[in-house]
């Protein structure tokens, strides 16, 4: 018997709350915070929150268009060198422009199959480390990847404190990895306040 009351899937992206970062004492680049929340089975957490910078998106859209060679990609907002990072306009918009590039790229199902999407979206490996798990070069999978992030990324010392408890509590019901990238409960969470889905920029 299979239920007819299926829950209809979805996915909600924001990318919000630009901040300025130092690279070294002459250069600065924007970052975006990038906000999942689902409960589509294709995403190893439902809930999730990275760091990106420009340039990481840039690389993100050249390996899915290499992957997907007869799909068409969302452009990014342009590079301009007109750019100012002190001003909030430009910095709105371009991070508008990156939103609405996710947004349509988790609505193409060929797109969400790739693990490099993935690993942008819900772990902070950097390019050549999420290239390195894709093919196989790392001892930890995608999914180890993803749940060592979130294990990593709590904001909150509370949750923290009471999920040992739980594990004091219940031993049988403690997970452990075998991939040496330590817990990967799904009872971690990142932290991250859920926004409403409806929600605009």
């Amino acid at each position: 018997m299979t239920p007819k009351h299926e829950k209809q899937e979805f996915v909600t992206v924001l990318v919000r709350d630009p901040r300025t970062q130092k690279e070294d004492s002459w250069h600065s680049y924007i970052d975006y915070e990038i906000f999942i929340h689902t409960n589509s089975m294709c995403f190893t957490r439902k809930t999730s929150c990275v760091r990106r910078r420009f340039r990481e998106f840039v690389w993100l859209r050249q390996r899915l268009q290499s992957n997907a060679a007869l799909i068409q990609l969302p452009e990014l907002p342009s590079k301009t060198p007109f750019f100012n990072m002190n001003n909030p306009h430009h910095v709105d918009h371009r991070r508008q422009g990156l939103q609405e590039f996710l947004e349509k790229v988790l609505q193409d199902a060929l797109l969400l199959s790739d693990s490099r999407l993935h690993l942008f979206l819900q772990t902070q490996l950097s390019p050549e480390d999420m290239e390195a798990c894709v093919s196989g070069q790392t001892k930890y999978s995608v999914a180890d990847a993803i749940h060592k992030f979130a294990s990593l990324n709590r904001r909150f010392p509370v949750e923290d404190e009471e999920r040992k408890k739980g594990e004091n509590d219940a031993d049988s019901d403690s997970e452990s990895s075998s991939s040496g990238l330590g817990p990967s409960g799904d009872s971690i969470s990142c932290g991250c306040k859920a926004r409403p889905a409806s929600e605009e920029s």
